[in-house]
């Protein structure tokens, strides 16, 4: 069973009986960029420990809290299940993690370890639905994918749309110094290309950074501005093989219909 709660509502929410079983949860806030800041956790009676947390981490917004139904989870299922939240947390990349410390698997029997798996898959499904992605892959590209193409000053990045953003790939190149401009309007770009390069996602390539994994972006123009160094509007900026734009290719699949 999964419980979504807002921290203002934690004092009224935690009163529910789920919340005095054992479980996974999860502390969800806004980071500094456009990734969540969240917290894996684990305990025997949930609302002992989210009490702490209610008390002494303020970067939370809402908890998510997940419980069986029927016989509570052990101590050794759910440090399983908080071992392989963290794993996937940190392999995908898409949030910021709030722990500091890792958590080892459990030992379980072959038995436990598929039932555990198949509540994690369970667990992972009802994620998305409530806006939370830092725990599957991002997309990919694929032969079918329609690829988009930025060449301006100092640039030459590929990228694609996909369900959540826009994709710029491994390889691209971004603009090394960004315009006057940008710099004194639009801090909120300066910031997200200064934290690429602190994360090691861009680096510098002679006159340009060169992404060296691919990267998703929130939007596309946040995507065409980052590599171009000014201020660009993505659906008119990236422009596929036959040089029709983002903008002209919706409203083509759109009249289509």
């Amino acid at each position: 069973m999964g419980i979504v709660c807002p921290r203002g509502s934690y004092e009224r929410v935690k009163k529910r009986e789920e919340f005095e079983r054992s479980g996974v949860y999860l502390l969800v806030g806004r980071g500094d960029d456009d990734r969540p800041r969240i917290y894996v956790g684990e305990a025997e009676t949930v609302r002992s420990r989210l009490d702490e947390h209610y008390v002494s981490k303020d970067f939370w917004q809402q908890a998510i809290v997940f419980t069986a139904t029927g016989t509570p989870r052990n101590k050794a299922e759910i440090k399983y299940l908080e071992a392989r939240l963290l794993e996937l947390a940190r392999e995908h990349k898409r949030c910021r993690l709030e722990n500091k410390t890792g958590s080892q698997r459990s030992k379980l029997s072959e038995a436990d370890q598929a039932e555990m798996e198949g509540y994690l898959a369970e667990l992972l499904s009802l994620l998305p639905v409530l806006g939370i992605y830092a725990f599957e892959p991002a997309e990919t590209a694929s032969p079918d994918r329609r690829l988009y193409y930025l060449k301006v000053k100092e640039c030459d990045a590929t990228g694609f749309e996909t369900s959540t953003g826009f994709t710029v790939l491994q390889g691209s190149l971004a603009r090394a110094q960004p315009t006057r401009g940008l710099q004194d309007h639009f801090p909120i770009y300066i910031k997200k290309r200064q934290q690429l390069i602190d994360d090691g996602v861009l680096v510098k390539d002679a006159d340009s950074y060169r992404f060296v994994e691919d990267h998703q972006f929130n939007s596309p123009s946040q995507a065409s501005t980052v590599c171009a160094g000014r201020s660009s509007n993505g659906l008119d900026d990236w422009k596929d093989g036959d040089g029709q734009s983002i903008k002209q290719n919706r409203a083509r699949a759109t009249s289509d219909e």
